[in-house]
């Protein structure tokens, strides 16, 4: 897993512990698929929403892992009297962090392949086995369900086209057709979610999805369907004004901080990849025989031989075979500044 601060790295480190004194060699025995889950004072959903969880996908049985993101309500205790194993950790951070908290517990406990849900009851558990079935098919690394491809309850104009200027915007920064940007069901191999930087504490499903795709994982999206919430009110784009609850006024922050990691994580990712290719490079030449010289370090009288040049050293993924997700760009630098609506 890479950190961008290392105070994330404690928290998720004592919370890992926590987790493990708990529970146990079943923290490290996790079945094949884990199913992890990020709350955020979601007493009241969380419970029907894990009994509502199937105990096999594909035919693989699964875990609920649920990351209570500083739960200050009855969510811990119902996700554990419905039958999920519950990472508690004691500060809200924001969806971004605790997924990125209930990634490393997969990972770390033996699944090899990760489902995310929301803890609202938002996606319909009976189509996990479609977004997933494709990973384990063999056919992708990374899996999102999309609205637009398949339904969605909500008659709210602007997020609708919230969803798709931003599905546009990706498409056209990463080169990979995408039409939901932000649909909180999706699978994976359990290890790309260790290969890719994620650092958003917030709207960190952009970052993750810009990075799979840099990275050269091979990506694909399947119909799915959100529901409105039944219960609780939505922590997204909650506004500076505490208390209000603006329709209009949240949707503009969420759009305009949502814009932020999107080009943040873009930037950084592209300037990553161009370090490495330069550092490739420079590595290439260091190790090409010298002009006048045989590779066996006798004198040439025929034109010097240059060694292979890399083009850009490849991270971890599917390689140049993705072709559906692979998106040669990647990238770099620029850490987006920490939102300070950390709700999950």
């Amino acid at each position: 897993m890479i950190y961008g601060n290392p105070a994330d790295k404690a928290v998720d480190d004592k919370a890992i512990e926590g987790f493990n004194e708990a529970y146990g060699e079943q923290a490290t025995a996790l079945p094949p698929v884990a199913i992890v889950i990020a709350a955020y004072n979601e007493e009241g959903a969380i419970g029907p929403v894990i009994e509502a969880l199937p105990a096999q996908v594909c035919g693989l049985a699964t875990a609920a892992v649920v990351v209570a993101d500083g739960c200050a309500d009855g969510t811990v205790k119902e996700a554990l009297t419905a039958g999920a194993m519950v990472c508690d950790v004691p500060v809200n951070r924001g969806q971004g962090a605790a997924l990125r908290l209930g990634y490393r517990l997969a990972r770390e406990g033996g699944a090899s392949y990760i489902i995310t849900t929301d803890a609202d009851g938002q996606y319909n558990p009976a189509e996990m086995e479609r977004v997933l079935g494709p990973v384990v098919a063999g056919e992708a690394d990374f899996v999102t369900g999309s609205r637009t491809l398949g339904s969605q309850e909500t008659k709210d104009f602007v997020r609708r086209s919230g969803v798709r200027f931003f599905a546009g915007t990706i498409s056209l920064l990463t080169g990979q057709k995408i039409s939901d940007t932000t649909f909180g069901l999706r699978a994976m191999r359990a290890e790309v979610t260790g290969a890719v930087r994620l650092e958003q504490p917030q709207y960190q499903a952009s970052e993750l999805l810009i990075g799979v795709i840099t990275h050269g994982y091979k990506v694909a999206e399947v119909p799915a369907t959100i529901h409105r919430r039944r219960v609780g009110e939505s922590k997204k784009g909650q506004n500076p004004l505490y208390g209000l609850h603006l329709p209009g006024v949240n949707n503009f922050f969420y759009g305009m901080r949502f814009a932020r990691v999107v080009y943040g994580t873009w930037w950084r990712e592209r300037r990553l990849a161009g370090h490495a290719g330069t550092s490739a490079r420079a590595s290439a030449r260091a190790e090409a025989p010298q002009a006048g010289q045989s590779e066996s370090g006798g004198s040439s009288s025929g034109r010097a031989r240059s060694g292979p040049v890399d083009s850009a050293a490849r991270t971890k993924g599917s390689g140049p075979a993705s072709v559906e997700t692979s998106a040669s760009s990647a990238a770099a630098g620029l850490a987006v500044p920490a939102d300070p609506a950390k709700r999950t």
